[in-house]
């Protein structure tokens, strides 16, 4: 009866944080919906966005390792936590008064900057119910929650662009998930002040200091994914700019995907808890084809790239996070989070400015670029596979 009562208490934390990044996708998905085209209508090149977004996941990355690392020296989750969601909800419904393509441009990073600080206290949070009812299951029940706020966020400011075509009244409208989004999480921490009480069963420890060799090699194998892996920012400025859509359409598009994302990452969550990390081999080479499709494409081609996208986007959400927490002991989960994210965000950077500045000179460039990027991460995945026969 107690195992029931703390797997129930685990699996209700992690929808209620699942609710809370519902809200929060809601707005800041919603937003980076159109970020693309509104950048442009502001008067930014394709290598501007793509120095933006990229230079926004860097950050939003990047940061994670002084979050992460605050965070396990001070023990205080749930105030950084709270912090971050603050910082980066408020962000957003300022665009709303961005005059220029730069003041975007610094709000746009101030959101991910929010991300950095939040993501990875809470991921800890929720590693600790997920060594419950399986890390996989918890980040992919989570995930899908953060995807259907993914998929109404789009869809509630295609709707504002369809009924009078202003930018500005969408991004203000985006308002409302975001303070949504602040009482929840505030209303989790009341509700579950200390989720550590949750753990059951401690990983094995490591030497202090040092973090394991199979880590490091997941490491450069999600980082070349994450180079490879373009930002919807430039794929929406693309489809705008080639009219493959019509405006109204690309956030259709983007929350399309992203509902079918919430869909694969519940399925691969528990795939992941059965095959482990071999799984990310099949579903890499499996959407690999959305990169011709969206930057190639007509409407349909467009539309099958980024249901590939998403689900592609899915995977690397829920399946690369709960990958981490059963590398390191608890211990270390918040600086491990931090160093791995960290590393992401430079790669994706470094992925993104390349893949902006082909898109102004080379579409075959572009394609050529993501594709042999992606695919050399999977010789390292495969060595993480025979390890784990070996062991």
């Amino acid at each position: 009866m107690k195992a029931l009562s703390i797997e129930t208490k685990a699996f209700r934390f992690v929808l209620m944080i699942g609710v809370v990044s519902l809200f929060a996708d809601m707005c800041y998905e919603g937003s980076r919906a159109i970020i693309g085209p509104y950048l442009a209508q502001l008067g930014a090149s394709g290598t501007v966005v793509g120095i933006v977004a990229g230079l926004g996941e860097l950050l939003s990355y990047a940061l994670r390792y002084i979050s992460g690392r605050v965070s396990e020296k001070t023990g205080k989750f749930w105030p950084i936590t709270i912090f971050g969601y603050v910082f980066q909800m408020l962000s957003v419904p300022l665009l709303a008064l961005a005059d220029s393509w730069q003041v975007a441009a610094l709000l746009i990073i101030a959101e991910r900057i929010g991300k950095a600080i939040r993501n990875p206290p809470r991921n800890v949070m929720l590693s600790h119910a997920g060594s419950v009812i399986g890390h996989g299951w918890a980040f992919g029940v989570h995930e899908a929650l953060d995807k259907f706020g993914a998929f109404v966020g789009p869809l509630a400011v295609a709707v504002v662009l369809a009924h009078n075509g202003e930018y500005k009244t969408a991004f203000a409208m985006l308002l409302i998930p975001a303070l949504m989004t602040i009482a929840l999480v505030i209303l989790a921490r009341v509700l579950y002040p200390k989720p550590e009480e949750m753990e059951m069963h401690p990983t094995v420890s490591i030497q202090a200091g040092k973090l394991p060799r199979r880590f490091w090699v997941y490491f450069i194998a999600a980082g070349l994914i994450a180079a490879g892996f373009p930002d919807f920012s430039l794929i929406s400025f693309h489809l705008g700019k080639v009219e493959a859509m019509p405006v109204q359409w690309i956030p259709v598009c983007y929350a399309l995907a992203l509902g079918v994302g919430g869909i694969s990452s519940l399925i691969c969550g528990k795939l992941f808890d059965k095959r482990g990390i071999g799984i990310l081999i099949p579903l890499t080479v499996l959407t690999l084809p959305f990169v011709p499709l969206v930057f190639l494409g007509g409407f349909t081609a467009a539309m099958i790239g980024s249901i590939l996208w998403g689900i592609s986007n899915g995977v690397h959400d829920s399946t690369i996070s709960a990958a981490v927490a059963g590398m390191v002991p608890k211990e270390r989960r918040a600086s491990a989070y931090g160093v791995f994210t960290a590393g992401y965000g430079i790669s994706w950077f470094t992925g993104s400015a390349i893949i902006g500045l082909l898109y102004d000179t080379s579409m075959q460039g572009v394609i050529v670029f993501c594709v042999l990027t992606q695919l050399a991460a999977l010789p390292l995945l495969f060595s993480l596979l025979k390890k784990r026969h070996h062991a």
